[in-house]
């Protein structure tokens, strides 16, 4: 039997976030907000993990997947009716039962590995955690008695102005034996107005048994303020940037602004990689170390060497190998590699192509379905014309070219190694190797290397 399971309360319809999406997956820092609490969960060893979902309980396990166990709450009366949803797949299978909500992501691991732990060595019928903190933005109130042991969660609505005084507050966060759980939860009754089960009267229930409860008290109230409404989102999403860029900062990535950084959770920094002011670094993005990234660039889901400097750029899902320079206001789009020393100047845009090592791509060059071989240049305006318009075509060019400025790459083409192609060709059929072409459309003049025809121009 395990020693720890979890219940995770994801059942609620979010109507203040006015959005056709659950709440619980709004993203923050990257991740669905309902996977924060399930990660904790998995990191403490809980098992099995029991997901409570409602509203929109189709999206949320397409999203979540076959990592927790579900249980339906098909009416929303109250968390103590929702826990009890997971009663049936939970009985008998561990010996502590930890409660978490899917709309509080920013509860660190270290604050519920206190709480397990603490449960764990004094076996109380309930350990909670509370929150020491002058706004009691609603919460209910840990009353103690004189020993200072704790006897109730009063509710705010109903809360007596002594008990309103009161700066102890109930996260809603427990971690409960299992055997007494299971036992006294159906003996929740409804409390007014809402005639809903509440797992606060759990706490009253233990008292009356005579059985002992143990509190676990923070005092960073941003780790339990929940999300109910687009402001709370940001809310969470700044406190988790802020984690987030502190880790870096402590991993050793410079930072120059933290406030103006934004890096999802699953992104990995190199050391010595300097971030500039208003960079998104998205998804699973990993950068290698001694980079320079920014200012005003978003790089998302790709792969960085070290060594690099993207300035002012936008990068989708791309390979960038070590010593590459990019933009400013270079755009790289999916399919996109870029090879060790390769130059790609300002307002250039690669698509589904590979550019080989030491590779020069002048600026305002669309490369797209295209091989461009090692130590070739592309010239300032060059294009790849890769769709005939029923599909994309490719554009193959040999190590050691020259492609000159405004040149027009009609796919499907190739040109080969150490090919010269004057500025402003357009190339409708293939080049051979160590040939000079020019013109409209572009004609081969001579083999490189051959005596020049006085009546022809050189590039």
């Amino acid at each position: 039997m395990a020693e720890v399971a979890a219940v995770i309360l994801a059942a609620g319809q979010g109507t203040r976030m006015r959005s056709s999406l659950p709440k619980v997956l709004h993203p923050v820092a990257g991740v669905p907000m309902v996977l924060w609490p399930i990660r904790n969960a998995q990191a403490l060893g809980a098992s099995p993990i029991v997901l409570v979902v409602g509203v929109g309980a189709e999206a949320v396990e397409q999203t979540v997947g076959d990592q927790v166990f579900y249980a339906q709450q098909a009416e929303r009366l109250g968390t103590g009716h929702a826990a009890l949803q997971a009663r049936e797949q939970l009985l008998g299978r561990s010996d502590a039962v930890l409660v978490l909500y899917g709309d509080m992501p920013n509860l660190t691991l270290e604050t519920l590995q206190r709480l397990v732990a603490t449960h764990l060595e004094k076996h109380p019928a309930i350990t909670l955690l509370s929150v020491l903190a002058d706004d009691s933005m609603g919460f209910g109130r840990v009353v103690r008695d004189g020993q200072g042991h704790a006897r109730a969660i009063v509710e705010e609505a109903v809360a007596t102005p002594e008990v309103l005084a009161l700066r102890e507050l109930n996260c809603g966060i427990y971690c409960f034996d299992a055997a007494w759980l299971w036992k006294r939860l159906p003996d929740v009754t409804p409390t007014p107005p809402k005639n809903e089960y509440y797992l606060t009267d759990m706490v009253g229930l233990a008292v009356a048994d005579g059985l002992p409860v143990e509190v676990v008290t923070i005092r960073d109230v941003s780790e339990v303020q929940g999300v109910n409404t687009r402001a709370h989102l940001a809310r969470s999403e700044r406190i988790m940037r802020a984690r987030i860029c502190e880790q870096l900062m402590v991993s050793g990535v410079t930072l120059i602004d933290p406030a103006t950084t934004y890096v999802d959770a699953g992104v990995q920094v190199g050391q010595d990689t300097v971030i500039q002011p208003n960079t998104h670094l998205r998804g699973q993005t990993v950068i290698g170390a001694r980079c320079v990234i920014g200012p005003n660039s978003i790089i998302d889901n790709a792969r960085i060497g070290v060594n690099c400097e993207i300035v002012a750029s936008v990068l989708e899902g791309e390979l960038v190998e070590e010593d590459v320079h990019i933009g400013p206001f270079a755009h790289l789009r999916p399919g996109a590699h870029l090879a060790k020393g390769v130059h790609m100047g300002n307002f250039g845009e690669v698509k589904n192509a590979h550019l080989g090592e030491g590779v020069k791509m002048g600026h305002m060059s669309y490369i797209g379905d295209a091989e461009v071989g090692a130590g070739t240049n592309i010239g300032a305006g060059t294009v790849t014309c890769n769709y005939d318009g029923a599909q994309k075509q490719r554009t193959v060019i040999g190590e050691n070219a020259f492609i000159g400025s405004g040149t027009m790459l009609v796919a499907p083409v190739t040109v080969g190694a150490k090919a010269v192609v004057g500025a402003g060709s357009v190339v409708t059929r293939n080049v051979p190797a160590e040939t000079l072409v020019y013109g409209v459309p572009a004609r081969a003049q001579r083999k490189l290397g051959e005596v020049e025809d006085e009546d022809h121009c050189p590039t």
